[in-house]
């Protein structure tokens, strides 16, 4: 499915800046679809701090958060309101992709907007507070087999997006059926939902290792599983996969930017190279490590064929679960 497809663009070649006939002057803006503290908003802050250090834009890359329907606002403020800003990149994800897929973007598909570059990957992860009575996920798994309503979850993308397809991924892999009745909740962002976990009003967050690293650090949170084939690197190490626990579960979720479909052709090749040229730097690999994502950077030419083949893909495991008829 998606997931394997997905594997298979990891690691591209970086393509060096050429001499172009445009670049960005003054303020560059990054809409960050979500409220601080959430993927989106990480992008956006990380990658202006990269681009700058870099000499990628001239003056600063200011953050503007624009949360609501689950990335739809920002979606079509975009489309509507900024089709041919040359200036404006907006980040993305798999989240993205699942509400396209899931056609809760009103009117509006993937071919609205230019599909710019992926700059790595999280992995999704299944997380409880300090103090829960879940040790591992085969005990969380099992209370939801045993009554799907007893194990709430929490999310920072809407009903039916990607956090919470990542719950009911784990469950079917588990052998939980009744997958519609498992209580989620949703959430403007990931740092949001954590502080319902950590406060014990929710039973377990579904989201990414990147946007859980602060709660992990404080000990707040404890990561019970991450879904990904194999043990992530460095300081995530001893965090155990769902597949490792016999749950056979896997959920990456790709870090990107869209912008304006009409900018001009100049714009639209001057930020895929700056993608590019990011992406091979020391800097952003140092940013990727020090956050947990893993190499994902599909060549330029082949990014937006990734986007439509993941929407397909999406689409069908929706209606394999129930979320779309």
């Amino acid at each position: 499915m998606f997931i394997k497809r997905t594997l298979s663009f990891v690691a591209a070649a970086a393509v060096s800046m050429s001499a172009m006939a445009w670049q960005p002057s003054g303020k560059v803006e990054c809409l960050a679809p979500a409220d601080p503290g959430g993927g989106w908003d990480f992008t956006c802050r990380s990658v202006g701090n990269v681009m700058q250090d870099l000499g990628l834009v001239e003056g600063t890359v200011q953050t503007v958060n624009m949360a609501g329907a689950g990335g739809g606002v920002a979606y079509a403020h975009t489309v509507s309101k900024r089709a041919e800003d040359n200036k404006l990149l907006v980040a993305a994800s798999t989240a993205t992709t699942t509400r396209l897929a899931q056609k809760q973007f009103p009117g509006m598909n993937a071919d609205m907007v230019t599909w710019v570059g992926a700059l790595g990957a999280d992995y999704g992860i299944i997380a409880v507070s300090k103090d829960s009575q879940y040790q591992n996920l085969n005990e969380l798994m099992d209370a939801v087999k045993a009554n799907p309503k007893s194990v709430k979850f929490a999310g920072g993308s809407a009903r039916g997006g990607w956090d919470h397809l990542k719950v009911l991924i784990a469950a079917k892999a588990a052998g939980a059926d009744k997958l519609p009745a498992i209580p989620y909740l949703s959430y403007n962002n990931g740092g949001e939902a954590m502080t319902q976990v950590v406060g014990g009003q929710v039973d377990a967050f579904t989201g990414d290792i990147s946007e859980a690293t602060g709660f992990m650090e404080s000990g707040d949170l404890r990561v019970i599983a991450v879904l990904a084939d194999e043990r992530l690197p460095g300081k995530f190490s001893d965090i155990p996969t769902a597949k490792e626990q016999g749950i056979d579960a896997v959920g990456p979720n790709w870090r990107g930017f869209y912008m304006p479909k009409g900018a001009d052709e100049a714009a639209k090749q001057y930020w895929v190279e700056a993608v590019d040229t990011l992406y091979a730097s020391e800097e952003w690999k140092q940013v990727m490590k020090s956050n947990g994502l893993i190499p994902f950077h599909p060549p330029a030419d082949r990014f937006d064929e990734f986007v439509r083949n993941q929407v397909q893909d999406i689409e069908n495991l929706s209606r394999e679960i129930g979320l779309l008829k």
